[in-house]
């Protein structure tokens, strides 16, 4: 190839972000300079924080600018190469974009530059190794801090986020209720996940169905939802419960703002805590959770699902997915 194919931002979306918020348009690949690599995206990820990347808004990152490639991570191969770490042929994980190549250079731009480890493939590394287990291992084990004996409930639980919290904390000796849609992603979660309950919130009543599940009640919740079901979910908590707050996935393509939740009072009563995180500041430590997530991957306690679609005209598609409820696991797109 003589070009480089990129999907741009067209307009900011209103409502569903869909294809026709994006632009096909090519390019000529990149020349590097010193101390940079050109990199071939094999595989790009799809990720729902994607949706609030392209609102023109103040956040832990600026917003995708109107006719600039699509912000997403990636694996791929390095072609060209004028830093002395890194050789043509090497996998490489990076903020690649939607595009076949980008120039990378060792700690730029959110991800960095970084080789893949040895038997490791750009699915997995993508998934329960890349920001997904990333933002699971963290940000149940640092905010949650689940203890033995609990019992933690997990929203968005089919999502690739999700699936992999519920078995950590199987992992660490807890008692996990998930909250996901169908049936078909509730008895994956019971029957291969390893889930001791899912409540199916597209037909059932969700308040209802956590006062069952969890006749105990909650220590911690990881959210990924927000809206309704983190309403319900704050109806249930223990004495000094925590509350991840991974993401607002419902909220994300709405119109309008969503009214936060009318309970947030039970916090002040029960002297729980409610925490946001972003995976980010979590970076410099991630091989810490790598190496926890490949020994509980090597030893069969971690399952992890793949979604995987392709074809470079298939991108745009591929984000709206995350949104439709289609994808089961991680949604990944392989280029060509």
């Amino acid at each position: 190839m003589t070009i480089n194919r990129q999907w741009l931002l067209a307009n900011r979306p209103v409502g569903m972000v869909g294809p026709h918020n994006f632009n096909y348009a090519e390019t000529p690949i990149p020349v590097l300079s010193s101390g940079e690599v050109l990199v071939k995206n094999l595989f790009l990820s799809f990720d729902p924080a994607q949706r609030n990347w392209m609102v023109d808004r103040k956040a832990y990152l600026p917003p995708v600018a109107i006719g600039e490639p699509m912000r997403a991570g990636s694996v791929g191969q390095v072609m060209d190469s004028q830093h002395p770490e890194y050789v043509v042929g090497d996998l490489v994980q990076t903020t690649g974009y939607w595009q076949d190549y980008v120039v990378a250079a060792p700690g730029e731009g959110p991800m960095g530059l970084i080789k893949l480890p040895s038997g490791v493939s750009p699915e997995m590394m993508l998934s329960v190794l890349g920001i997904t287990g990333l933002t699971a291992y963290f940000g149940l084990l640092e905010i949650g801090q689940p203890k033995a004996g609990e019992t933690v409930l997990v929203s968005g639980a089919a999502g690739s986020t999700g699936s992999i919290v519920g078995q950590i904390a199987k992992i660490k000796g807890c008692r996990v209720v998930g909250i996901a849609g169908g049936p078909d992603k509730c008895k994956w979660l019971t029957e291969t996940v390893g889930f001791d309950a899912v409540i199916d919130y597209k037909n059932e009543d969700v308040n209802a169905q956590i006062s069952h599940h969890c006749p105990d009640k909650w220590d911690v919740f990881f959210d990924n939802v927000g809206g309704p079901i983190l309403e319900a979910a704050l109806d249930h908590m223990n004495l000094r419960a925590r509350a991840v707050m991974c993401g607002s996935i419902s909220a994300y393509n709405a119109a309008t703002p969503l009214p936060g939740p009318s309970n947030l009072s039970n916090l002040t009563i029960n002297r729980a805590r409610m925490e946001g995180f972003v995976i980010l500041d979590y970076m410099p430590r991630a091989m810490e959770a790598i190496q926890d997530l490949m020994a509980w991957v090597s030893s069969g306690d971690l399952v992890y699902q793949v979604d995987l679609q392709e074809g470079f005209d298939n991108i745009p598609a591929t984000l709206q997915r995350l949104y439709t409820g289609q994808n089961l696991g991680k949604q990944l797109l392989k280029i060509d």
